[in-house]
């Protein structure tokens, strides 16, 4: 895509401090934030007047093309929603639908205003592709399971490798690769102390589901003979390069590994409930100053990838969690969608605030609405009272992926045929 300058004036900016004031956006970066700026500056000009301008949101943990998959199997615990249901149908996956999926996950997220997510799913080639033509930023891993195979262990580093040679850095610098070891219980040892290696040699950052659910622990416990963050521990994979979703089920002493290895967590409340996996103690972790993120999980157990919707989700969560209504609030629960991301993926010097210098990945929402009215607290009413269907426009890298709700670089309508067209497929194989 071909970079520009681009004038945002009138907006009501949420930076270190929330002012009303216009920015400049050069190439793929913040150039100048200021009360006014001259439009003569930009070759494109937007007016925020009555619009929010905050950071695109970052989704650290995803599974996009599991869109495909979306309502195929609701109310269910994990145990019985994986191995009856999403498992068999994964096997009939290929690449093609995997594409057809990342697509329309694409299209949600810009049209809720996520502009970076951490992926792990199949097929990731066909994903990067996605993302690329989608103008998005992603972080994306190969899932990675050998359940003691060692013949399935050798392919999935294979797989991995070969996706690290062909996407990582790639699409402008937008995608980047991970090693995605699927979840303590599903990768040996092995396969888990193999991918610490090579995570070090190519540089690249770890992505795992970690205490998930009470049986994966009772699991972990009963094989092991020590709790999942403990086991992790004790093989010497965690590091401040390990991106851990969900962390439920936590000890006190998990909590003081996990803030000692400077181990990032994806807090995922919506498909936690969904799936009655238990509640993580986010708020207890938060005191503890573990970088604690937000994320929507897969859409087969959400059922959608909308980021503000998923704020207030958190912040309740945690509140009727702890009868406190003061813990989690706005603010805090806004920097887990926005900073707190960006250091989970280790980009907090490039995105996750707006600021002069950062990447352009900035969201235009529409306060102009019956249930944003009055527009007293910004925050509070990113939190509390928006969701997707308020986005405006959004930029990522410094281009314009969708202005005053018109996509510019996706055919929605295409995208959606192709999405249903593939689920058909993919649900219609033996």
């Amino acid at each position: 895509m071909e970079s520009q300058s681009i004038l945002i004036k009138n907006a009501i900016i949420i930076g270190p401090e929330i002012k009303k004031g216009s920015l400049l956006v050069e190439n793929d970066k913040i150039t100048n934030i200021n009360d006014n700026i001259d439009s003569n500056d930009a070759d494109e000009v937007i007016d925020a007047e009555g619009k929010v301008l905050i950071p695109g949101l970052i989704n650290t943990h995803t599974h996009l093309s599991m869109t495909l998959m979306r309502g195929l199997a609701d109310d269910l615990p994990l145990d019985a929603w994986l191995n009856e249901y999403i498992w068999p149908v994964e096997a009939n996956l290929d690449g093609e639908h995997c594409y057809a999926g990342a697509l329309l996950a694409c299209v949600e997220m810009i049209k809720s205003g996520t502009t970076c997510f951490n992926d792990m799913y199949f097929f990731m080639d066909h994903v990067a592709r996605a993302v690329d033509e989608a103008g998005l930023r992603g972080m994306l891993s190969h899932g990675m399971i050998d359940l003691g195979d060692e013949e399935k262990r050798k392919k999935e580093f294979k797989e991995t490798i070969r996706i690290i040679k062909k996407c990582h850095n790639t699409a402008e610098g937008r995608v980047k690769v991970a090693f995605g070891p699927h979840a303590p219980y599903t990768c040996s040892t092995e396969l888990l102390e193999g991918v610490r290696k090579e995570a070090d040699k190519y540089g690249v950052k770890i992505h795992i589901h970690v205490g998930e659910t009470r049986s994966e622990v009772d699991q972990i416990l009963e094989g092991q003979g020590s709790r999942p963050f403990e086991y992790l521990e004790e093989i010497g994979l965690l590091g401040e390069d390990v991106i851990a979703a969900h962390a439920v089920w936590l000890s006190d002493d998990e909590m003081d590994i996990i803030k000692e290895r400077e181990v990032k967590l994806s807090h995922n409340p919506a498909s936690n409930m969904k799936l009655a996996s238990g509640v993580s103690p986010v708020s207890k972790l938060l005191s503890k100053e573990i970088c604690v993120s937000l994320g929507t999980d897969g859409a087969a157990s959400n059922n959608n990838l909308d980021l503000l919707e998923e704020m207030k989700t958190a912040a309740l969560l945690q509140k009727v969690n702890t009868m406190d209504p003061t813990v989690l609030s706005a603010e805090k629960v806004f920097k887990m969608a926005t900073i707190n991301g960006a250091a989970a993926l280790g980009l907090k010097d490039e995105l996750g605030s707006v600021e002069v210098g950062k990447k352009a990945d900035l969201v235009l929402v529409n306060m102009k609405a019956a249930h944003l009215t009055p527009m007293r607290h910004p925050i509070s009413h990113l939190v509390y009272s928006a969701n997707g269907g308020d986005v405006d426009t959004v930029i990522c890298n410094g281009n314009i992926l969708m202005q005053e709700k018109e996509l510019m670089v996706l055919d929605e309508k295409e995208v959606m045929l192709q999405a249903e067209e593939s689920s058909k497929n993919l649900l219609s194989r033996d």
